[in-house]
């Protein structure tokens, strides 16, 4: 589908290199883990696949996952993004997104007799589970670390929130009151910066010395090799270049780590044609990135936008292989195996070993 396009003139190749105050060459460094996750890529197949299986419209609660060009391109295709369970018709096929919801949501869909397909994002239901464990079987308050607001922290807060306090970072530390400071335990959003989530543990645990930790890592496994990848590029670079929308958690935490580990610019743009090439004037090597819900396509627009302006081949710098692969929801699978399709348990189309709020 058509990108939107920016009202100006760009500035052309040839009036960019007589502005560029640098003499190094031009280079491009590709990092690899980018773009789709497997919950991500599970998420999209699965509404993909509600289409061909019961035709249009289906509706799905809030974004699907947080970026413009999936979400547009749903659309088209006859996807209905609703805010709540009411604005769709009694009977009609709901999609739960890829951040998860809270019990009241799914009770809200089931009085209204919709049919519906979870498609959260099973490292969020695994944080949904840990907050019901915790708090049903040992009694423990949880200090859920995220973005109040978020999707994500709204569905999880939802399974506990009679046990459950919001800290939205480090700053809010000093803040918190606690019915009991020898029985808690911190989960975290999925999408946070490591690094300041740590920082927020660390506050934490000053201020509560027996606070325990989760099972197992709560900050899922892309957020964390695509901010691994950024912070190994980010200090030789003049300009980081994030693909990404302003309302993916993960897409904004990338431009902010790679600011902090030495970038000296970094931007954030939906599509190519949202790049500024004055940025170019003081940027021999550029960094490329882009969140965990951006299609690599959109990538290589950039790339090419790149290329125009004489910036060479891009030279990956990989920093992990990712091979993981989600099954489909279960709904989907009992469909499609309804409808004889034979390979129905893996959800997510082939990427290569460098692409997957």
């Amino acid at each position: 589908m058509p990108t939107p396009q920016v009202p100006r003139q760009r500035r052309s190749p040839e009036e960019i290199a007589a502005a560029q105050r640098f003499q190094e060459p031009k280079r491009v460094l590709l990092a690899a883990p980018r773009g789709y996750c497997a919950g991500v890529d599970r998420a999209v197949v699965a509404v993909e696949k509600a289409l061909e299986q019961y035709g249009p419209p289906v509706y799905v609660r809030k974004e699907i996952v947080h970026n413009r060009h999936v979400v547009d391109t749903l659309t088209e295709k006859g996807v209905v993004f609703v805010e709540e369970t009411d604005e769709v018709p009694e009977g009609g096929l709901l999609v739960f997104s890829a951040h998860g919801v809270s019990p009241a949501v799914k009770a809200s869909a089931a009085d209204r007799g919709l049919q519906t397909i979870d498609a959260t994002c099973p490292l969020v239901t695994k944080v949904h589970r840990e907050a019901v464990r915790f708090t049903t079987k040992d009694d423990f308050h949880i200090l859920l670390i995220g973005h109040d607001g978020h999707e994500e922290v709204e569905g999880t807060y939802g399974h506990a929130p009679q046990n459950t306090t919001i800290v939205n970072g480090p700053w809010e530390v000093d803040q918190i009151e606690v019915p009991d400071p020898d029985k808690l335990i911190w989960l975290s959003q999925t999408t946070l910066s490591v690094d300041e989530a740590m920082e927020t543990v660390q506050k934490l645990r000053q201020r509560f010395p027996n606070l325990q930790d989760p099972p197992s890592d709560d900050i899922c496994y892309a957020t964390s090799n695509r901010q691994a990848a950024i912070k190994k590029i980010a200090p030789e670079t003049d300009l980081v270049i994030v693909v990404g929308s302003a309302n993916s958690s993960n897409s904004v935490r990338l431009k902010e780590v790679a600011k902090e580990y030495g970038a000296t610019r970094a931007e954030r743009v939906d599509f190519a044609n949202q790049v500024d090439e004055s940025w170019f004037e003081d940027a021999a090597t550029i960094g490329v990135t882009s969140g965990a819900s951006v299609p690599e396509v959109l990538v290589q627009e950039v790339l090419r936008l790149l290329a125009e302006y004489g910036y060479g081949d891009p030279e990956e710098v990989v920093t992990a292989e990712e091979d993981i692969v989600f099954s489909l929801p279960k709904e989907i699978r009992k469909a499609l195996k309804e409808a004889g399709h034979d390979d129905v348990g893996r959800g997510g189309r082939k990427r290569s070993a460098c692409s997957t709020s």
